[in-house]
């Protein structure tokens, strides 16, 4: 009886191997520019390219020949877009999860919106003009040369986003996020990576409980923080707002920026760069404080807090560090 028992495993075992062979199925679908795209797969990773011409083509690929005995997969057409669903059957004796690597491929005109949503890979998108939302909680998502607003949300990995015509909003908690070259605002936030944001031309929102945060030639305001790491920002043309409790922070105002702001933190120092040139209140607190800005001094002169005006005076510029010192210097030249 249980030799039996074994041969039966065994042979449930080869069966399941027998079926990781290569399987494709492939749709054409009617959609033309300016309509919607829909997925949402029960698992699998996704691709998604824009095209100059009319129709979407979805080709799902898998190491498995039997994919349609685990998914029922629809293909819809609709006014105005195309829906796509994968829902899982049933799970299968010594099926790993990982359903023989599925993948979507899909081909849409440019001028589509996507609403992609997968719970077992990662998602990349390219060259589409209508923005939309992108959700996974099982991989990394990648949109490059995009028009429009994202909303991109993963549980389970890192975000890159480039070339982005249109507003970022981005949030992982199992990952760092890239953010570049990003035409509207951009809001960030991890609580299981680093945040890198570089050409950013609209308001900046950047949370993380997990790591630092480094944003260079942003246009306008930003807020910075994070409870795990230092912040560095460079050529900041607008108002700055960071906070740190687990590093130091280092900033670099551009020249004729004078629209102050607040830099704290309690782990680390503060150094921060601006133009001298500038009208600007500062307001600088720590151990020990270093302005070697030509300050109109008021009150007492301390080591640990110097208040005056620069120039005219203006908007105020706030530093404090209760963990270290703070240095308040010119940029140099550029």
């Amino acid at each position: 009886m249980i030799r039996k028992s074994i041969a039966a495993l065994f042979a449930l075992a080869l069966s399941a191997a027998s079926a990781r062979a290569d399987s494709r199925i492939e749709r054409d679908l009617r959609l033309e520019p300016g309509g919607e795209f829909r997925l949402d797969a029960g698992a699998g990773s996704v691709t998604v390219t824009g095209a100059s011409e009319a129709g979407a083509r979805v080709g799902v690929t898998s190491k498995r020949s039997d994919i349609e005995r685990l998914f029922d997969f629809t293909f819809e057409e609709r006014p105005g877009g195309v829906d796509v669903t994968a829902r899982r059957k049933r799970r299968l004796l010594f099926d790993t999860g990982s359903y023989g690597s599925l993948h979507f491929e899909v081909r849409v005109p440019s001028e589509t919106r996507l609403r992609i949503d997968t719970s077992g890979g990662g998602i990349r998108i390219a060259g589409t003009r209508r923005g939309g939302a992108l959700e996974t909680s099982g991989g990394s998502v990648r949109a490059t040369d995009v028009t429009g607003s994202l909303e991109i949300s993963t549980s389970g990995g890192s975000v890159a986003v480039e070339r982005l015509a249109g507003d970022l909003r981005a949030t992982t908690s199992g990952g760092s996020v890239h953010a570049r070259a990003i035409e509207g605002s951009a809001e960030i936030q991890t609580s299981g990576g680093n945040i890198e944001g570089d050409s950013l031309a609209g308001p900046v929102r950047a949370r993380t409980s997990g790591g630092s945060v480094e944003l260079h030639h942003v246009a306008s305001d930003l807020n910075a923080q994070t409870s795990g790491g230092s912040i560095r920002i460079t050529a900041a043309s607008g108002k700055v707002e960071a906070e740190t409790s687990g590093g130091s922070i280092e900033a670099d105002l551009s020249p004729g920026n004078a629209h102050g702001g607040n830099l704290e933190t309690s782990g680390g120092g503060i150094r921060v760069a601006l133009d001298p040139a500038v009208n600007l209140e500062i307001d600088v607190s720590g151990g020990p404080v270093t302005v070697d800005l030509p300050v109109r001094v008021q009150g007492e002169v301390s080591r640990r807090h110097v208040r005056g005006s620069l120039g005219s005076g203006g908007r105020t510029l706030r530093l404090y560090a209760s963990g270290g010192g703070v240095r308040l210097g010119s940029i140099g030249p550029r």
